[in-house]
This record gives C-alpha cells, structure tokens and sequence, in this order.
C-alpha cells in the first residue's frame, strides 16, 4: 500500500455528536451539541459533511444533505465516531488525546474560585490587587465588573468549568503587552497542586454597555506531559504545519510553522490556501469559534450559522486535495449551546475522513480513543513510537 504523502486533520471546537456513557458524572445528561442545535434551528443543511456520511454516524439527527437527502449514496468519505478515554472535558485533554497522549487524571477546576493565599501571592508578584476570582462566563463578567476595572485598573481574574485561570483587561486601562506579561507571571505559579492547563490574557475594549472582547487573546499552557504525535513527527523530520490556536494547546511542541486566525472563516481560507499548495506534511487546525463564540453563551443560532460556514468552506478545501492527500474532520469534546450550562459538555465526537484515495463509504464505527485519529496520522506517514491508539488507516484508505 502506498502511504498518503500529506494529512490534515481538523478540529471543529466541541462539536460534539450525543453524551458518553459517563456524561452523567459530569453533569451532562441529553447533551448533542450538533442534533440539539440542528433541532433548535429546525435542521441544518450541511450538504459537504453529509455527503462524507455526517448523517449516517449513530446520535447524529436533523441535519440533511443537497435537496433535503441524507448525502450521497454512497458516502464520498468513511464516517464513525469516538469516545475520549483521558477524564474531563477540556479543550487541552482533547487534543492531546487526539495526538495520542491520554491522561490519567482531569485537569484540576476551581468552581468556588482560587485559593485566596494564592491570589495574593499573585497580586504581590504583579503589584496590583485584582477584582473577581469566582467561575463566570467571560461576557458576563467583563459586563458585570468592567466599569469597576476601568475605575480601579484592577484586572479581573475568573475561571470556568475549565481547568483556566483567566485575566481580563481593558486595552486602554492595561495595555496588552502588561496583560500578556501578568499572565506569564500566574502560569510560573500555577504548577504542582494549584496546576492549571490554561492561563488565557482576555483583553477587550468598548464603553460600559458595549464591552466586546478583542482579537488578542492569548493562551499561556502548560506542557504535554508526554510525547505527542507531534514530537515524533517533528522527530522524523516531517514538517507539521499548525492553524490557529494548535500552537497554544500544545505549548508549541512539534511544530515546524503556526499560522494564527482570528476566526474559522480565516482558518478555512489557509487551509484551502494549504490543500491548493500541495507538498508533503501534517497539516493540523483548530476551528474554535464553534466553542468560544457560540457553545459557551448558549447561542444555537450563531452554532447553527457557523456549521453551515464551515461546511460551505470544507466544500472548496475538498476540492483542492491532491491524489495523496488524506484528510478528517473531527472534535474534541462538546459544548450544547441548548442546554443551561454555559460549559463544555462530555460527549461523543464525529469522525470524517476523505480524500481521492479514501474508501467510500467506509464505517469505522466507533472507536474507543480519540487517539486513534494520531495513530492513523503517525501510520499514514510512516512514524511509529510509543503513543496510544490504534490506526484505521487501512479501513479507509484505498491507495
């Protein structure tokens, strides 16, 4: 079998296709981000991930292919699903299962907030006091005390559901460059017993009333700590190529380029840029809108919007792969933006695969790991190591 020359995998943020066996210890009874979300709308058409067999993977409903079908018969594509094995639900623990690295434990939560001898250690090594500390939605917060902030010039610290300790600011009150810098300061902090996965710079700009947050955010992780796929790639030598915040998740580590986007529709447009671009490689993308701008503030509507963008945007990125290419879309977690949480929601998550030399149609059925997709990405171009998950390059794979 001639292996494939090049393979993108790509990451749709927490959409995620019915609850796990164990939602119930998180909470998470009756969540499917996508069926919920087709079913708020009324259905969604997603005519390009329909026709690789979206509609034929087991939990998934109300979404339809061209002319009301349920997609091509048969599919373009092989189609399944899998469930994450590491505990927890978080953006960081998916991916890196992704590339094969399992946790034994969950990333640790603060849902009443830091501990107060550590926030103030934090305000004595940063040399301000700071406003805040409890678990909140970002908007609602950045709504609820960020006249207080432009007042005090006291950043806002919160936490989520997520295992994040995150500063908010505003531009004119704490330039960027500052916040950067205080977040750098809380993730040297927040290691061993009060480790945290994510430190995030939140900054954001507008009046009282019409706060938005900006562009520039920034994520400060912890490490992997293990080997990833990415390290054995980057290993070999093979170039691995990271689109928008794939860099952040793992710290960096194993990438030779990170191209950053300020949004899924500029994600789209590099990696149809990449698919028209040939070569030989890893390409791997984050598409994170689908979470952060829709997901967490329980918008279906905008979710529904921007799968139906996306779907439309993977019709000209399939379109441009080469005979080599192998390509899957999948998640890492979910987030229902129908039910009253505002959090990440443990679910199942859809897996596509296409490409010219792909099976059609193809059932791969569901898989016991997300780090069965790093497996199959280590053996179509041609890497071993010691990582978890099995390959199902062969059941898909036609060359």
């Amino acid at each position: 079998m001639k292996r494939p020359s090049r393979v993108f995998v790509i990451v749709l943020d927490s959409v995620g296709i019915g609850e796990t066996p164990d939602a119930h210890l998180y909470g998470d009874e009756g969540s499917n981000t996508l069926s919920n979300t087709a079913l708020a709308v009324g259905g969604l058409e997603l005519p390009n991930m329909c026709d690789l067999g979206l509609g034929l993977i087991p939990g998934v409903k109300y979404v339809r292919g061209r002319s009301g079908r349920r997609g091509a018969d048969p599919p373009r594509g092989a189609y399944g699903r899998m469930s994450p094995e590491s505990p927890g639900k978080d953006t960081m623990g998916g991916h890196w299962e992704l590339m094969g690295l399992v946790l034994d434990r969950p990333f640790r939560t603060y849902p009443a907030g830091f501990p107060a001898a550590l926030i103030r250690e934090f305000e004595r090594r940063i040399g301000r006091r700071v406003i805040g500390n409890v678990a909140a939605s970002g908007t609602e917060i950045i709504a609820r005390l960020g006249e207080e902030h432009i007042r005090t010039g006291m950043p806002i610290v919160y936490t989520s559901a997520d295992s994040v300790f995150q500063v908010a600011a505003h531009e004119d009150v704490v330039p960027v460059d500052e916040l950067y810098r205080i977040c750098e300061v809380a993730r040297a902090m927040l290691v061993g017993d009060n480790m945290v996965g994510r430190v995030i710079a939140r900054p954001f700009a507008g009046k009282p009333g019409c706060f938005r947050r900006t562009e520039r955010r920034r994520d400060f992780t912890v490490e992997p700590p293990g080997p990833t796929v990415l390290d054995y790639l980057a290993g070999a030598g093979i170039r691995v190529t990271a689109v928008g915040k794939i860099e952040d998740i793992f710290s960096g580590r194993g990438l030779s380029e990170s191209v950053h986007t300020a949004s899924n529709a500029e994600s789209c447009a590099v990696l149809e840029d990449l698919a028209a671009s040939g070569g030989e490689g890893f390409i791997f993308a984050n598409l994170v809108d689908f979470d952060m701008l829709y997901g967490h503030r329980n918008d279906p509507r905008g979710y529904a919007r921007a799968l139906a963008a996306f779907d439309e945007s993977l019709g000209g990125i399939l379109a441009r792969l080469g005979q080599g290419d192998l390509l899957m879309v999948t998640a890492d977690h979910g987030c229902d933006p129908t039910t009253p949480s505002t959090d990440h929601s443990r679910e199942l998550v859809p897996l596509l695969v296409a490409g010219p030399l792909v099976r059609r149609g193809a059932d791969i059925g569901l898989r016991g790991t997300l780090a069965d997709v790093g497996a199959t990405v280590a053996d179509a171009l041609g890497v071993g190591g010691s990582f978890r998950g099995a390959s199902f390059l062969r059941e898909v794979w036609a060359g």
